[in-house]
């Protein structure tokens, strides 16, 4: 079963579009992935608190993860919101700061990182890798870059190579062997399955694991494996 580590449910101010809960389920289960982790776009644009409240009833509702979003925006709401996920039990935040306008040299975006970090939660981090990793690099943080660009691999490399937390989701590396190189560069558990449903041309992204040159221990790290022990899952 796959899992996905990068599910968005919401209205996106740019462009209108909606997704609920309901229509996601559906194009997960049209895809064939099973699940994942959840965020709501009203928490990272509009209202981190009732966002966050609404990506855990839908994950509760289908059996998925909920991550909660943070507004880096309001530095002190965000850290609030990252000590109320981790007494809920929520085991990732995302970050979104290209989303919201905020420069990855912000300071409220390495004190929420070094929050998360502190509790044990995984980051998710939107936005470009050669900006947004560097800002996050030395704290002891376990990330999965949800925008990492295969035109921008060997710089993820590198800071892979020297941060041992640093992930990489595999939405926007479709390129010929993107996926190969970071399994040869720094292993199959640096590699996180995401596609962005109903956001994004996600059947490319499963197309593209059936196409890719991975053993089957190395495959089942990638759609599932990874992401259930960066969350501490069993189940």
């Amino acid at each position: 079963m796959i899992l996905d580590c990068d599910l968005l449910i919401g209205r996106d101010i740019a462009s209108g579009a909606r997704v609920d809960g309901a229509a996601l389920a559906a194009s997960l289960a049209g895809l064939g992935i099973g699940g994942g982790l959840v965020t709501s776009l009203r928490a990272l644009l509009f209202d981190a608190p009732s966002g966050n409240d609404e990506a855990r009833e839908v994950a509760a509702l289908h059996g998925w993860w909920a991550a909660a979003g943070v507004d880096l925006r309001d530095p002190l709401t965000a850290l609030a919101e990252v000590s109320r996920a981790s007494a809920l039990g929520v085991r990732a935040v995302r970050i979104a700061p290209d989303r919201q306008g905020v420069p990855a040299t912000a300071p409220g975006l390495r004190a929420v990182a070094r929050a998360a970090a502190s509790a044990g939660l995984v980051l998710l981090a939107e936005g470009d890798v050669r900006v947004v990793g560097p800002a996050l690099a030395g704290l002891g943080a376990v990330v999965v870059f949800v925008d990492a660009h295969f035109y921008h691999l060997g710089d993820f490399v590198l800071l892979a190579r020297d941060e041992p937390g640093f992930h990489t989701s595999t939405r926007l590396l479709g390129d010929v062997d993107g996926w190969e190189v970071v399994v040869s560069s720094v292993g199959a558990e640096r590699l996180v399955f995401g596609s962005r449903p109903g956001w994004f041309e996600a059947a490319a992204v499963v197309d593209r694991l059936a196409a890719a040159g991975l053993t089957e221990s190395e495959r089942a790290l990638v759609v599932g494996g990874n992401l259930r022990r960066l969350l501490g899952v069993t189940a």
